[in-house]
């Protein structure tokens, strides 16, 4: 990964275009509210963000990040679901550790490398740097294998950036809107605990 995200130290808001801010999906709300399913876009964002931020919590505790690199989890608009061996005191010491931070500026809880917008945007650059050079290079067989050999490669150097910009602006939000409701025990598809980390959304004061 060309840019590491380190959730201790630095910011990768510091000198940018765009700074969140505590009332700004408060604000979007109070002015297009009329439109269908934003509210749930806006908290499905931010609930990405705090699912990224506690298992960045859960990777820094007493297991480390290394026995941690089994922990998973899936967003929804009303929480996200978490996979991974932990237990249920640890889960909610992360998620409330995890919103106290985010308060206090630390914003790179919300990146996370192991996104799955990571993937989805390293699929998409390969196959679009594919395309373009099966269509800009001539046909001979040597011509194409180094082009695949150039698309490939670049893709796979740009898309760790690419997915932090993603993430930055797109899929993920500082959840300044969420509070904890209740975290339920539940199970995976293949029969595995798992938890559900309900949330709520509140306007700014």
């Amino acid at each position: 990964m060309t840019n590491s995200v380190n959730p201790g130290t630095g910011n990768l808001w510091d000198f940018d275009w765009y700074q969140p801010q505590h009332h700004q999906d408060s604000d979007i709300l109070q002015q297009l509210g009329f439109i269908p399913g934003l509210k749930e876009v806006l908290m499905l964002r931010q609930v990405h963000g705090l699912e990224h931020g506690t298992v960045w919590v859960l990777s820094e505790s007493k297991q480390g990040l290394k026995d941690n690199e089994n922990l998973g989890g899936l967003s929804t608009p009303n929480g996200f679901y978490l996979y991974g061996d932990v237990n249920h005191l640890d889960v909610q010491k992360a998620v409330s550790k995890a919103l106290h931070r985010f308060r206090a500026g630390i914003w790179n809880l919300a990146v996370h490398p192991r996104c799955g917008t990571n993937m989805s945007v390293n699929m998409l650059l390969t196959t679009s740097f594919v395309l373009g050079t099966h269509l800009l290079l001539p046909k001979g067989p040597i011509e194409q294998v180094l082009g695949l050999l150039l698309a490939t490669s670049t893709a796979s150097q740009l898309s760790p950036d690419v997915g932090i910009w993603a993430q930055k602006y797109l899929t993920t939000a500082i959840p300044f809107n969420l509070e904890l409701v209740q975290i339920a025990r539940t199970r995976d598809f293949s029969g595995h605990p798992a938890y559900f980390v309900e949330l709520n959304w509140r306007d700014s004061q």
